[in-house]
């Protein structure tokens, strides 16, 4: 029943999402004025917009479109006359490297770092991290990513400005978007180890003569991994989404500068494509973060 509930939640809103990209992608404007000449006639435009079903009011347009989904025809491309969801589905895997890449770093960095500060809180180490931390979770993406390229790119050459190629072209990107996560996700590791090592449990592996390592990274590490994990899922599906501007400054082709391209061409299809790729790509993410929940704690696999 919880999971039917659930699933049911999961397509209404699915279902509102495409409802709401699809109205609010017409009111860019009329894409005639994009892919036809300035001097185009009045009679070009018309036969521009009746050839793709633009003259046909909104509400008809959209149930041509939900008509068109349970067909699994999700549209062409205006500016590149194919399928749009080839065409996200070809983007889709740059961002999603891009983004596990970077979750990893932050999710791996977050774990050392908040695990060896909760040792000793207060310290030196812990103080730093704190101080780390807050500044990665605080700073915005785009300053950032323009700070980096002003030197690293411009001043120094050291790496280039965009585009896919080499290790190089990675790491402006993946440091901009690990930052955040690595922020976010250190101050809570740190605040559930702290509770973590005061706990009777690790008290009794002290007294069996346990290593530190192993009371930390092991005993102390798995009960601390549920919160570490929510917070972790949440920040996965923002950085889907967010993803976008660090795509558009980079030249990253992923999926989230194909959406900002399509916005900017009013080329309806390749946003509504884009919209449900990551939508699924969500969704997808909530059911792995479930299965993570019943792996790690015992209580929800025997509810």
């Amino acid at each position: 029943m919880r999971f039917f509930k659930r699933s049911l939640f999961t397509l209404l809103s699915m279902a509102g999402l495409l409802l709401l990209v699809f109205f609010l992608s017409r009111m860019t404007g009329d894409p005639s004025y994009l892919f036809l000449p300035l001097d185009a006639s009045p009679a070009d435009r018309e036969a521009f917009s009746r050839l793709h079903g633009f003259d046909d009011p909104v509400y008809v347009q959209f149930g041509r479109y939900v008509v068109d989904l349970l067909h699994l025809d999700f549209g062409r491309s205006l500016s590149q006359q194919r399928s749009a969801m080839d065409i996200a589905l070809e983007a889709f895997p740059h961002t999603l490297k891009l983004v596990s890449m970077a979750l990893a770093i932050a999710f791996a960095g977050a774990i050392l770092c908040g695990s060896l500060a909760a040792r000793r809180p207060g310290g030196v180490f812990d103080r730093l991290i704190s101080v780390l931390s807050l500044t990665g979770a605080s700073t915005p993406d785009f300053w950032v990513a323009i700070i980096l390229v002003l030197i690293f790119a411009v001043s120094l050459g050291w790496l280039p400005t965009s585009g896919v190629g080499g290790p190089s072209y990675w790491v402006m990107p993946l440091f901009v978007l690990a930052l955040r996560p690595f922020g976010l996700l250190g101050q809570v590791v740190r605040g559930s180890m702290i509770g973590a090592l005061s706990s009777p449990y690790v008290k009794t592996a002290y007294a069996k003569g346990a290593s530190q390592a192993k009371i930390v990274f092991v005993h102390a590490l798995r009960n601390s991994m549920l919160p570490v994990i929510t917070v972790a899922g949440d920040l996965a599906a923002n950085l889907l989404n967010g993803a976008v501007i660090v795509e558009t400054m980079f030249g990253w082709p992923g999926i989230g500068r194909l959406m900002i391209d399509a916005i900017m061409q009013r080329d309806f299809a390749v946003i509504q494509a884009s919209i449900l790729v990551t939508a699924c790509a969500i969704l997808v993410l909530n059911i792995l973060l479930d299965i993570a929940y019943v792996v790690l704690d015992p209580r929800v696999r025997h509810a």
